[in-house]
């Protein structure tokens, strides 16, 4: 199947998995220019390995993968990054590593002409980070070094930024000021991908996907979704 024009990432038909084991039958999925997509799935649905299918980390063993319109199922995740695709991590961050230099790294990434000015540039997003920008990653707090994982993300300015369970391991609060955070971030031609269980982030979502046992159950928009009557009762218990 042809990507669709008006999308950024459009999957077709992706399998994957480890080994023996295959864990994604047929997914499909698109996100389109300055979209939030929510894939949403419990704990073991392969939220994890799809995101990690879509960068390059695990081989598509079959089905296909576009990108800004070119195809990048067999490329090299470094190449796909430079065609504007960044992955946050659960961990998201070099513990070891002070704010300052995972800026640095992320800017980077993408050879950034000046990763100075991109880092002040994101200090003025995230001010929280300014007054510690020496101090490594490990001595922030969970909520913060969520933050800075953000920011290090952004570092590289990327079109599409994929994100794997940004609440991991956060207050009630703090899943609300990352919630807040991303959606200030909309609307300034970035698209966002997003794996959660968490469903707080339809909050900030345009279209939703909903994935269980490595498939695709639904897909369409968050109304459609709370009008399914299955839905609520199946996923609305997530926490």
């Amino acid at each position: 199947m042809p990507p669709e024009t008006s999308s950024l990432l459009h999957v077709t038909g992706v399998d994957a998995g480890y080994g023996s084991m295959q864990v994604l039958w047929g997914v499909d999925l698109d996100v389109r220019p300055g979209e939030t997509v929510l894939l949403l799935g419990a704990n073991g649905a392969g939220k994890t390995t799809f995101l990690k299918t879509l960068v390059g980390l695990i081989e598509t063993r079959q089905g296909h993968i576009t990108l800004g319109g070119k195809d990048v199922t067999r490329m090299r995740s470094s190449d796909r990054m430079r065609l504007g695709m960044t992955y946050m991590s659960e961990l998201a961050v070099f513990p070891d590593l002070s704010i300052e230099e995972n800026l640095r790294v992320g800017a980077q990434a993408l050879g950034h002409a000046n990763p100075n000015a991109r880092a002040e540039e994101l200090y003025g997003i995230f001010p929280v980070l300014r007054d510690k920008r020496r101090n490594p990653a490990s001595s922030l707090s969970g909520g913060q070094r969520k933050m800075l994982g953000i920011a290090k993300a952004l570092a590289a300015e990327p079109k599409l930024l994929v994100m794997d369970e940004p609440s991991a391991g956060l207050s009630p609060l703090f899943v609300k000021e990352v919630i807040r955070v991303l959606t200030d971030l909309r609307g300034h031609g970035l698209a966002l991908l997003i794996a959660e269980q968490n469903i707080g982030f339809l909050e900030v979502a345009t279209r939703v996907f909903v994935l269980e046992g490595g498939r695709i159950r639904f897909s369409g928009t968050v109304a459609e979704m709370t009008d399914n009557e299955a839905l609520r009762r199946a996923y609305f218990g997530l926490k």
